[in-house]
């Protein structure tokens, strides 16, 4: 017969695995390494954007055409064709709630969750 702390240990050990799966399922949605998410044009159209895969992402807003680069977990804006280029001044962006914004485009950039 087990003894009283032997269970002890078992039904802590046992919510501990049922509190690890719950952030698991809670957390499953996302893609590891975070994501953006970018809101453009005048309807205000929403693309979420994984940043574990380096790539260059292209939008049409209506307006100018935008061109965001993934790069290492984070995202800019690149080679702007609005006249400012001040969204290319907000650099890379990688921690959970940094933004950018291109108001000529009428986009804005923020994520959601941070990069690695």
């Amino acid at each position: 017969m087990p003894s009283k702390k032997m269970l002890i240990n078992i039904v802590f050990a046992l919510v501990l695995l049922a509190i690890a799966g719950g952030f698991f399922l809670l957390n499953g949605n996302r893609a590891a390494g975070g994501v953006a998410e970018l809101t453009y044009g005048d309807d205000n159209t929403v693309v979420e954007i994984p940043l574990n895969k380096n790539g260059r992402y292209e939008f049409d807003t209506g307006y100018y055409t935008i061109h965001l680069q993934v790069e290492d977990g984070r995202i800019a804006f690149v080679d702007s064709p609005c006249p400012d280029h001040q969204c290319e001044g907000f650099g890379w962006l990688s921690q959970q709630d940094d933004w950018a914004a291109c108001l000529p485009a009428r986009a804005t950039l923020i994520v959601l969750e941070g990069g690695e």
